[in-house]
């Protein structure tokens, strides 16, 4: 899959110039130099600058923007829909759902009293800022408090592309293997909240959390860490609460997440 969407580019040989070499008489003959270009560099570099420009948006309008990256089916769709279903009195909440195909969870959050855009990928496994720049255009021009991004299911690519988010956040379900942040970590390192989904099931299916808890410490110390279960909604408040303080802080000049009070709730200690 990387291969045709082309996140997983190496380099490519330009050649350019020739270099003086001999041929088997020992006659001088030319022969072509080799340019190594790094795509996935220039790749990066390119959504970056989107990436920013989308930044600067979210920031200027006010919209606290969330970058929601999981493996399939750990309940991303699930807990968008819990927390427009708990806030739908308080906050007004838009959502940009990124798939491979289908619409199907644009239209889930739609009865959920979310206004969602769906982006279909087609062959690939990850958003990119242009697709969300593009998308931005389709939703209705409202006060967003909160800007939902619901990335391609996936733990591979999409911890390489910046959306322009100000909040990364990753979902681990307790069906997934409490050593997922070692086997992915380059995901896991790159996110200021780790939620650890569908607690609710937690014994029933053997979830070893002093394990899980050890392997977040190891690999994500930087994140703050929300157990909850979008079925149930334990743990929701203390999620909501994390976002409510972010949204009051974005109205400062200097905000920043990781400068934001409120993560110092739950952040993982190696202690």
């Amino acid at each position: 899959m990387c291969e045709d969407c082309g996140c997983s580019a190496g380099s490519v040989q330009i050649h350019q110039g020739h270099d003086p070499q001999l041929n088997q008489a020992g006659t001088s003959i030319e022969a072509p130099s080799v340019r190594h270009l790094d795509l996935h560099a220039k790749i990066l570099e390119h959504n970056d600058r989107i990436a920013n420009q989308n930044r600067v948006l979210f920031q200027h309008q006010g919209w606290l923007t969330v970058n929601m990256l999981s493996s399939p089916g750990s309940g991303k769709t699930a807990l968008i829909e819990r927390l427009a279903q708990d806030k739908r009195n308080d906050w007004q909440i838009g959502a940009i759902v990124g798939d491979l195909a289908t619409d199907n969870d644009a239209h889930r959050l739609g009865h959920a009293g979310v206004s969602a855009v769906q982006i279909t990928t087609g062959t690939a496994c990850h958003l990119e800022a242009r697709m969300v720049s593009h998308a931005l255009s389709k939703l209705p021009p409202k006060p967003w408090d909160l800007l939902v991004i619901e990335n391609v299911g996936n733990l591979v690519c999409p911890a390489a592309f910046d959306l322009g988010e100000q909040i990364r956040v990753v979902i681990l379900s307790v069906t997934e293997g409490e050593d997922k942040p070692q086997k992915y970590p380059a995901m896991f390192k790159s996110a200021q909240v780790v939620l650890i989904n569908k607690t609710d099931i937690a014994e029933a299916v053997g979830w070893q959390r002093d394990l899980a808890i050890s392997s977040l410490q190891q690999i994500a110390p930087q994140a703050t860490l929300f157990e909850v279960s979008a079925r149930t909604g334990a743990g929701m408040d203390a999620w909501y609460a994390y976002l409510d303080q972010c949204r009051q802080d974005l109205s400062r000049p200097s905000f920043h997440p990781q400068n934001s009070q409120v993560l110092q709730i739950g952040r993982l200690s190696s202690n």
